[in-house]
């Protein structure tokens, strides 16, 4: 069973636990590694975010820098700012009501993004590569996301095996979010996120799925992003006949729709929170059934 919780954000609270809430992912960015440069455009950004409304999604996660490995040179704070405040900006005006999250590392664009209404900061870095972030979001008072993550992106591919990723994640978010409470930040402000694919291997997110339960000692929420993910891909083309022949070969992203529902549908049993997706509407309806098991004590 998930344990209930009172997520604390600027002007309102979202309970989490009694049913799966979904965060459906806008990327304002050229280069993402699967809808990069679809809704670089801040009007077909806000076109999205409002379709992924209608579909379900409880909270609009907007971001406008990559982090897929190989992803090209870091975005400067101006850069990223004019990619992804229009989109806030007009994504409130026209709805109001919606739970905007801004997807960013920089103190600076958390700040703006809140400025034009975002609610949440959703920090790949766990609040590790900008020093001002945690001070920040504790003067701004709204929900953070803390994920965890190894090391920056161009550093993924040549980083050392994890002997337990399970046992690294947990000690590591643990940590992190202690500091952030000491930095300021308010406990029931905090929702913690793994980090499926950031600086672990193909191989180590499976026991992180397998054994994503036992981050509930942690006593926060828990979200988890494994939508359209290479983990996923790699598992998909292994799974054809030719599956000895080549351990490299991927499916594109766009294929990976299947095998992320299945990921998430077993997240969502071992106590997530949140799901943060790309697929808003197939991921609506896998919760329902999932989170009607939860609720019968599965």
């Amino acid at each position: 069973m998930r344990a209930i919780f009172q997520w604390k954000l600027d002007r309102r609270v979202l309970e989490l636990g009694r049913r799966t809430l979904i965060m459906g992912i806008v990327n304002v960015t050229p280069d993402s590694f699967s809808d990069g440069g679809l809704y670089i455009d801040a009007e077909k950004a806000v076109v999205r975010a409002e379709q992924l409304l209608d579909d379900g999604a409880a909270i609009i996660d907007v971001g406008g820098e990559s982090t897929r490995p190989g992803a090209a040179e870091p975005v400067s704070e101006e850069e990223e700012r004019r990619r992804v405040l229009p989109v806030i900006r007009d994504l409130k005006r026209r709805r109001p009501d919606a739970v905007v999250s801004v997807d960013t590392s920089k103190a600076s664009v958390a700040r703006a993004a809140v400025d034009l209404g975002a609610e949440v900061v959703n920090d790949v870095s766990g609040f590790r590569w900008d020093p001002k972030m945690a001070k920040t979001l504790a003067e701004l008072k709204v929900g953070a996301v803390l994920m965890h993550t190894r090391g920056r992106p161009e550093e993924w591919r040549t980083l050392p095996p994890i002997g337990d990723p399970v046992l690294l994640v947990k000690r590591e978010l643990r940590q992190w979010a202690e500091t952030a409470v000491l930095a300021g930040i308010k406990r029931d402000r905090l929702v913690l996120d793994p980090g499926f694919g950031f600086g672990k291997s193909f191989e180590e997110n499976y026991p992180l799925l397998a054994h994503f339960a036992e981050l509930q000692q942690m006593g926060f929420p828990l979200l988890a992003g494994v939508s359209r993910k290479s983990f996923i891909g790699r598992t998909l083309a292994r799974a054809g006949k030719d599956q000895d022949k080549d351990k490299n070969r991927d499916v594109e992203a766009a294929q990976r729709l299947y095998g992320t529902l299945a990921a998430e549908t077993a997240l969502i049993l071992k106590g997530a929170h949140i799901i943060r997706t790309h697929d808003v509407r197939f991921a609506v309806e896998a919760a329902s059934v999932a989170d009607a098991i939860v609720a019968s004590g599965g």
